[in-house]
């Protein structure tokens, strides 16, 4: 049994070793915790620790390191929220507030926001939206004969591809070819809009920009099919690389390995429950994260599930404050796009 001495001493430890990444002795603890505690009873107690699997002696070392059962005690049975400070707060709320129009910017935002203040490897996925609907369908002409063709859906993805015509077209072509592809495609999921055939609309009802549809059709067809494509942020990759625990290249080359292999880290992150979830060490299913943390969550637009964010780092980390930043930076990405989306 854990009782309270032994816990406020695990604590300490744990928040050492994280500070320091060295292994802990009772002489350090001695003169840097408060613990009320002699020297012999710290060693006393740490060998306790140790026999019940929370504590690890390296075989060079006469300190000791928290083992993952450690962590995971910690994090289910001692961690607090952490308050952010007010500056933390204030770039976080200010970043997501300045792109909520626009989901993918938001997600890129929010993944290199939350590697700054982590010092980790962040991440982002959007799943596949079969079932999310077009809102906005928009053709622009810029220089020479370039089109630009840009498709938004509900939730806020946005796809944009520009394209060479074999001829420059009016304004009105643009305008009324816009207006008819909105007509058609407006509302509809983007399965449905991959399945639809419209040429023979578009030559009845506005038969002067039959030729332009003809031209856009093709770039239309595969912009649909990109936006159905999982897209994956990552932010900070290079952190890893401060942390001792990856300083054997076997390790690192794992873990860079693993982080891009798309489909297999996609996979890995697919099955993972919503809300915050922290998994450690031996806990996680892929060999390449058996020396790692990953933590994820989850975000939504308009209360819906779109896609997850979170980290991967060592399984010495601060678990408090990161569980709190991850928190903190997906609930204003909901709120931002519930509010976007849902004027009052």
């Amino acid at each position: 049994m854990v009782n309270d001495r032994k816990k406020k001493l695990l604590q300490a430890i744990l928040m050492e070793f994280i500070a320091n990444a060295e292994p802990v002795g009772s002489r350090t603890l001695t003169k840097r915790y408060d613990l009320g505690l002699s020297p012999a009873t710290i060693r006393n107690e740490m060998s306790d620790l140790e026999e019940m699997g929370f504590l690890l002696r390296p075989h060079t070392s006469a300190g000791r390191v928290p083992t993952e059962k450690a962590y995971r005690y910690y994090v289910d049975q001692m961690m607090k929220t952490y308050e952010l400070t007010n500056d933390e707060k204030a770039i976080i709320a200010g970043k997501i507030n300045n792109t909520m129009n626009e989901l993918d910017k938001t997600i890129k935002h929010a993944t290199k926001l939350l590697s700054e203040l982590t010092n980790l490897t962040s991440f982002a996925v959007t799943p596949k939206k079969e079932s999310d609907r077009l809102q906005h369908i928009e053709l622009l002409q810029i220089e020479g004969n370039r089109l630009v063709l840009v498709l938004v859906a509900e939730t806020g993805k946005t796809s944009t591809v520009v394209m060479h015509s074999h001829s420059r077209y009016s304004e009105d072509a643009l305008a009324i070819l816009e207006r008819a592809l909105s007509i058609e495609y407006k509302g509809k999921t983007i399965t449905e809009s991959l399945t639809m055939d419209i040429a023979d609309t578009i030559k009845n009802d506005a038969p002067a920009v039959a030729k332009l549809f003809s031209e856009i059709s093709p770039s239309l067809a595969s912009t649909l099919r990109g936006m159905l494509e999982t897209d994956i942020y990552m932010e900070g990759i290079s952190n890893i690389f401060a942390n001792p625990e990856y300083s054997d290249n076997v390790k690192a080359s794992k873990f860079i390995d693993m982080i891009f292999k798309k489909d297999d880290f996609t996979r890995v992150l697919s099955n993972r429950d919503d809300g915050i979830i922290i998994t450690i060490g031996e806990e996680n299913e892929d060999d390449a994260l058996k020396n790692s943390t990953l933590i994820t969550a989850t975000y939504h637009v308009d209360g819906e599930y779109i896609g997850k964010i979170g980290v991967i780092g060592p399984t010495r980390m601060p678990y408090g404050h990161v569980t709190s930043v991850i928190k903190y930076l997906t609930e204003n990405v909901d709120k931002s796009f519930n509010k976007d989306l849902n004027p009052e």
